[in-house]
Parts: C-alpha cells; structure tokens; sequence
C-alpha cells in the first residue's frame, strides 16, 4: 500500500476515535464509529488474500448491521424523550438496543460470532488494531451511558462472555483465534463493572490494550501464528518465547502477575455490591481461559522440539528486540504491588 494512502488510513482511525470521544451527542459519536469502520476496511486487506477478503467482508457486514440498530435505536430514544444527548438516556427500550449494538461491535456474546473469524484472515498488524484501537470508541459510549444501563443485561453478557471466551479458546490452536476469545473473556470482566465502577472498569481496559499490545508485537517479531511456532522459537530466541509465556499468563490473570490486578478490583467490587453468585461464577469461569493459557505455556516452553547446535546457538546473534517491548513488558507483568493505591484513587 502507497505509505501516503496508509497514513491518510491511520489518521481517519485517530480522527473516529476522537470525534466519538469528545462528542456526547448521538449523530456525532456515530459518525466517529462510522468513520472508524471505514478507515479500517482498506488496512484489512492490503493483503489481497482470500482469508482477508472474507475477513473484511464479515467485519463490514457486521458492523453495517451494529450501526443501523445504534442508529434505530438513538433515534427512538429522540423521538420517545425528545433528547439526543448520550448522558441523557432515559428510554430503557432504546437503552437495551443501544447495548446490544455496541455489544455487537465490540465482540460481546453472544454477538461473538464474527471476532474469531475475521480476526484469524488478518496479518498480525491489522489484527492488533481491530484487537485494540477498535474497541476504545464504543467501550467509551458504554462508559458515558454507565448510569443507565441494565445491570441484569450487562451481567447476563458478561457471564456469557466470559464462558465463551474460555470454552472457545479451549481447542484452539492458532493464536488469533485464541486472542480473540480472550478479547471475548476480557471484555465480559469490563462490563460486568461498568455499571457499578466505570473507572475500574476504564483500567480494565488499558490494562488488557497494554498487554494485548505486547502479545502482537511478540507474535509479528517472531513471525509466530500457531502453538507449534511458538514452540519452534524456543531455541531460535529463548529470550522472546519467555516474554510470550509470561505475556500470555499476564493475559490469562495469573497472580502475581498484572493481568490479575483488574480481576482482583472487579471481584472486590462485586463482592462490595453483595454479589457474591455473581463473582463466584465469574472467578470460576476465568479459569477456564487460565487453563489454555498454562497448557499453551507447558507445550510451549516446558517440552522441548527437535533442534540442533545451530538452531540452539542462532539466537546469539540476533539483536532484532523492538525499543516499545521492553517498555511495555514491565506493564504487562510487574504493576501487580500497585493495586492498593490505584483502588484508593478510582474510589
């Protein structure tokens, strides 16, 4: 792709993003969300692929539908309460279509059905953004409508959520498709708090883009996209398949590890609510994304392939580490001691 196209496409994501987070009104935030889509369409398929062609015409179709029902549902909402204000949210049928369509958007189950797939016909670029940047300008239209939403609804999704992210990742064995139904499980744990904590629920969610960043980089770095690839990179670069496995068990909430932390705030808070069902059934179905995210570490790291000399001694002589990976690699494992100050200061 010409590299000025290119910019010109990554300036529009910047510009939707933007324009959705500085607007409170509904014509304006969906205009960010269609700009968004839009920008994004052409960076799916530089690659003129078959995979990429379906991908982006999964991920059009989907959101095209996403956005009529937003559109349908703001525009009941005008016509019943005369209001086009997102903060002033008073209808709750235009409420509940308004959380299925972002639900939709996002990836939510069980309007899951489309992440898995056009996520596995992406390049592992592209895949980062639909994975990260694609998912701020709708998780803020549910942090600005926090106070009118249904709990029982976005608990139900949440619960949902969380148990397909985890049994879906289960028989995987490309890491697209097993970062996409932990993207499912991650967003169920931020919803799940958003009516009762937006900002736990906002750290959430930097904290899963931070260590989500960090996965895709180490997959593109190593060029890996299944479990035996992995595999294979433990005696061409030791040092980079440490960094997956303790990346993906950050991403997999194990303690002590930062991806934990969000876990940690969000069942406190619910137990803080008095719903301990509803946090018990939570921490249990984390355990099932846990589960997948140890084995792929135990196949990846703890057995060894078949390997030579010169397999074992060529990751000497690479000096390929991108800067932005040491950066982010102690965010994504060591911010776990910070939790007490960062509870005090969301309160």
């Amino acid at each position: 792709m010409n590299p000025l196209t290119l910019s010109i496409f990554i300036m529009s994501l910047g510009l939707g993003t933007t324009v959705t987070f500085s607007s409170s009104h509904w014509l304006l935030a969906r205009m960010g969300l269609e700009i968004n889509t839009l920008a994004i369409t052409p960076l799916m398929i530089k690659q003129q692929h078959p995979r990429a062609v379906e991908a982006n015409t999964k991920y059009f179709l989907t959101q095209a539908a996403a956005s009529a029902l937003l559109l349908f549902a703001s525009m009941t909402n005008a016509w019943m309460t005369g209001q086009w204000s997102i903060l002033e949210m008073e209808n709750m049928t235009a409420i509940t279509l308004i959380t299925l369509a972002l639900a939709l958007k996002l990836g939510l189950a069980p309007m899951h059905f489309w992440l898995p797939e056009v996520l596995q016909g992406l390049d592992l670029k592209t895949g980062l953004i639909l994975s990260t940047w694609q998912k701020l300008a709708p998780f803020i239209i549910l942090i600005q409508m926090a106070p009118a939403l249904n709990p029982n609804i976005m608990i139900s999704l949440a619960i949902i959520s969380t148990l397909i992210g985890g049994w879906g990742g289960l028989n995987q064995t490309q890491l697209r498709k097993i970062l996409a139904y932990s993207s499912i499980a991650h967003l169920g744990w931020m919803i799940i708090i958003l009516h009762y904590s937006p900002n736990i629920a906002m750290l959430n969610l930097v904290l899963y883009l931070v260590i989500t960043s960090t996965i895709f980089l180490l997959f593109n770095l190593t060029n890996s996209t299944t479990i035996n690839s992995i595999s294979m990179t433990t005696t061409k670069n030791p040092i980079i398949t440490i960094l997956i496995m303790m990346t993906l068990l950050s991403l997999g909430g194990l303690p002590p590890l930062t991806g934990f932390m969000p876990k940690w705030l969000i069942l406190q808070e619910l137990a803080h609510q008095e719903l301990f069902l509803v946090a018990t059934i939570m921490a249990m179905t984390t355990l099932l994304s846990l589960f997948f995210y140890l084995r792929l570490t135990y196949s990846t790291t703890l057995t060894m392939t078949p390997n030579s000399m010169n397999m074992m001694s060529s990751w000497l002589t690479k000096k390929n580490l991108k800067p932005i990976i040491p950066l982010l690699f102690p965010l994504t494992t060591m911010l776990l001691p910070l939790t007490p100050m960062l509870y005090f200061s969301l309160q």
